[in-house]
């Protein structure tokens, strides 16, 4: 408290009654950066398992045990070589053992991820310093649903198939996601039963026809797709994904007809009908995504 016609040196004055108010206040920013540093930092570390996996589970392999290997000389690899992103760079983008070239998707995949995974904090405009415990949980499932969807769109990107084993673990995820949102008093039950009777008929049809053709229909499993985002996202933004992923298909094509056409006395039949192949659900996965993160920021 200021006393009239009592001198005060203004500096120190001010420095005694806001530099604890900005100390404080420049601490908290400093843990916000840190925590959003981490989330980053464990997006990337998902970003390098889900190029183990997209890589692992087309081959029947494990991706829980087993030691992470080189495609190309078979050595294992070492923690040092396993570092998402820094590894890649101070190795050249090469094996450690066979000099191979590492293809850049590794790279890509990782950083992509770390950013997602912190775009997606961020969009939720929550106060990172006091989350609470249901903040917490929405974040852990999202995380979850959105790295089921890189692993769905690179096997799907790389072998035009939607992955049944990832599609049913998300189906399990979203069964349980569907029990706590009901158990949280924040959604109507009715909506959630009509998509589950929904993914039972699909499951049943693709049964039938897996007994028949010996192999999954992918019509049916982007279907089943499709209501796995619906459940987790709204359906106006499942909508609007759709509506991008049909834009992004025809710029794709558009572009695959003009390397055929330019392309063509060089090219086998195979490789014609190969270049003309859509991955739809990489397409809807990435345009779901993209969507899910601009929503967010909307709202």
């Amino acid at each position: 408290m200021l006393k009239i016609g009592q001198k005060y040196n203004i500096g120190i004055y001010i420095l005694k009654v806001y530099m604890p108010q900005i100390l404080k206040f420049e601490r908290g920013k400093m843990m916000e950066v840190i925590i959003y540093a981490i989330i980053f930092i464990i997006g990337t570390l998902f970003g390098s398992f889900f190029t183990l996996a997209i890589y692992r589970i087309p081959l029947g392999l494990n991706i829980i045990y087993g030691h992470s290997f080189c495609p190309n000389c078979k050595n294992k690899l070492k923690f040092k070589d396993l570092i998402p992103i820094i590894s890649y760079i101070t190795l050249g983008g090469r094996c450690r053992y066979c000099k191979e070239k590492v293809r850049i998707r590794y790279l890509l995949l990782e950083v992509l991820s770390g950013f997602t995974f912190l775009l997606f904090v961020l969009s939720l405009k929550i106060d990172i310093l006091f989350i609470t415990t249901n903040q917490i949980i929405d974040i852990m499932f999202y995380f979850i649903y959105i790295s089921t969807l890189f692993i769905i769109a690179g096997i799907d990107k790389e072998n035009f198939q939607i992955q049944k084993s990832v599609l049913n673990f998300g189906l399990i995820l979203s069964i349980l996601f569907m029990i706590y949102v009901c158990i949280s008093e924040r959604s109507a039950i009715y909506t959630y039963i009509i998509l589950i009777c929904m993914i039972i008929f699909l499951l049943i049809l693709d049964t039938i026809y897996l007994k028949k053709k010996s192999n999954s229909n992918y019509t049916i499993n982007i279907l089943l797709l499709s209501l796995y985002m619906m459940i987790f996202t709204k359906s106006e933004n499942y909508y609007y994904s759709v509506a991008l992923t049909l834009l992004l298909i025809s710029l794709k094509m558009f572009i695959q007809k003009v390397k055929v056409l330019c392309k063509k006395q060089n090219m086998t039949n195979k490789e014609k009908t190969k270049e003309l192949k859509i991955p739809i659900g990489f397409y809807l996965c990435v345009s779901n995504i993209i969507l899910l993160l601009v929503a967010n920021f909307a709202s």
